[in-house]
């Protein structure tokens, strides 16, 4: 009961402690949206050299071109446009790869220049092409062209090199090899980063391994975990990432074990993982320990309770919060009112949504893509289909161009009310946009076809995929569904 004292006045705000202790704001904490909310700004909070590529490594070292004059950067961009080409004549000749061919020694006759870019660049290039059938020769391909341009001179394979070729063949499922990797950048001395973790632990699909992963994680000597605070917050913070609740309390366990204490980026990422498991009890008791550490709320404290008062359709105590936000000099963003809207619309409070939608802008915060997003599926969840359809519209009229997420709420939206042909509709006006459909989209107008009995139409959503050359190696998976 003490622990919300961090966030407002006793004598105001104390009728909001009860609410948000209820059990029923944890009967369902999974996310079923396209998207998340509350937790997107844990997992994107550090933006550093070392760590804001955990999710895509964009950057390497490209042969030590700086910016800096226009000649220079003239060379730079010379540099960047060779390189792109090469990759592009690598591929080709990796390509034609089989007996009788060479492809080791048909790149060596090209006296290409290897750097840390042109690898990258080949590698991107066969990761992007992996599909179903092909997995197999990719991972060949890929570590093929990995070995030979190791051993050219004058280059050394860099530490996202060994990432790229460690994503092929996890996507690949060629898992040994991939262990392999690992070991060799151990025993060549290359720092196991934040981005090597994340992409082990997302390969792994069961607990009991992702937890073997931890413990050598855990003990590695050579984890590079900059700019966290320690190891520890680098691994919880990638285990929020692949929804890893779990395994989040038990390395919190291991992390006070070994004598380190956490910080507000710990607590901010257990308090979450206790929420999603369900146990608010602890999820107040860490509250209020933060608050006797003296560890003040920050962006994303503030948005986790926003999320938890949401999805308890507590929205008296919610306004409380946001007051309270702007009392100590936090004034509420766009993602803080997405958050709650969101947590409201699956309580079905749709006057609340409305409300908070509009004191939104009235707080002088423009609602984003994901805003709207978020308030036309609460009205398509609601039957309100005219009322969703006016704010797709108006955020079109706005300028804000509708996402893949906007246009799978639209058409799963028409769709679990009958509309087919709107639906289909939808579709239609998403690709002449363009904004290409992600197999999700077609999965669910495919899905709600065949379950209303319309065979047919659905076979004709299939066929017009097919056609585009789109998610082709995963078709299967739409031709398994059943018919309900």
């Amino acid at each position: 009961m003490k622990s919300l004292t961090l966030f407002v006045a006793r004598n105001v705000y104390k009728s909001c402690y009860v609410f948000i202790l209820s059990r029923k704001l944890c009967s369902d904490g999974s996310f079923d949206s396209d998207f998340y909310c509350s937790d997107e700004p844990l997992r994107r909070m550090w933006n550093g050299p070392s760590f804001g590529s955990v999710f895509d490594e964009t950057h390497d070292n490209c042969g030590g071109h700086g910016s800096g004059s226009g000649a220079r950067f003239n060379a730079r961009e010379g540099f960047f446009e060779s390189g792109r080409e090469d990759a592009r004549r690598i591929l080709k000749v990796l390509e034609q790869d089989g007996p009788g061919f060479d492809a080791k020694a048909a790149i060596s006759e090209m006296q290409v220049r290897v750097s840390g870019f042109l690898v990258r660049e080949v590698l991107k290039g066969i990761l992007k092409n992996i599909n179903y059938a092909n997995k197999t020769r990719c991972a060949k391909l890929g570590y093929k062209f990995f070995v030979w341009s190791g051993q050219q001179e004058s280059y050394k394979h860099t530490t996202n090199a060994y990432h790229l070729i460690m994503k092929i063949c996890a996507e690949c499922e060629e898992f040994k090899a991939m262990w392999r990797l690992v070991d060799e950048m151990t025993e060549k001395g290359y720092p196991t980063t934040a981005r090597t973790f994340n992409i082990l632990i997302c390969t792994c699909g069961e607990t009991g391994l992702a937890r073997k992963i931890v413990e050598r994680f855990i003990k590695s000597k050579t984890f590079n975990y900059r700019p966290f605070k320690h190891s520890y917050n680098a691994i919880l913070h990638t285990l929020l990432s692949v929804n890893q609740y779990k395994l989040i309390e038990w390395v919190y366990q291991q992390m006070l074990a070994d004598g380190f204490s956490p910080d507000i980026l710990t607590y901010n990422i257990l308090m979450y993982a206790k929420f999603k498991l369900g146990k608010l009890d602890q999820f107040h008791r860490l509250l209020d320990e933060m608050g006797r550490c003296g560890f003040s709320p920050d962006f994303h404290t503030y948005n986790i309770l926003l999320h938890v008062l949401g999805k308890g359709d507590k929205p008296l105590a919610a306004l409380n919060l946001l007051n309270h936000m702007k009392e100590v000099g936090l004034n509420p963003g766009v993602l803080h009112f997405t958050t709650l809207i969101d947590g409201l619309s699956r309580a079905g409070n749709l006057d609340a949504c409305k409300y908070f939608f509009d004191e939104m802008i009235k707080n002088g915060c423009v609602p984003d893509v994901v805003c709207y997003t978020v308030i036309i599926k609460g009205y398509f969840v609601a039957g309100e289909l005219e009322k969703a359809q006016e704010k797709f519209d108006e955020m079109i009229a706005k300028g804000h161009l509708p996402n893949v997420f906007t246009y799978n709420s639209m058409i799963r939206g028409y769709c679990m009310a009958g509309k087919f042909e709107k639906a289909c509709a939808i579709l239609k006006e998403m690709e002449a946009r363009g904004c290409n459909p992600n197999f999700v989209v077609y999965s669910t107008l495919v899905s709600h076809l065949r379950r209303a009995g319309k065979l047919s139409e659905a076979r004709e959503v299939i066929s017009s995929m097919l056609e585009k050359g789109r998610y082709v190696h995963l078709v299967s998976k739409i031709k398994r569904y059943r018919r309900c």
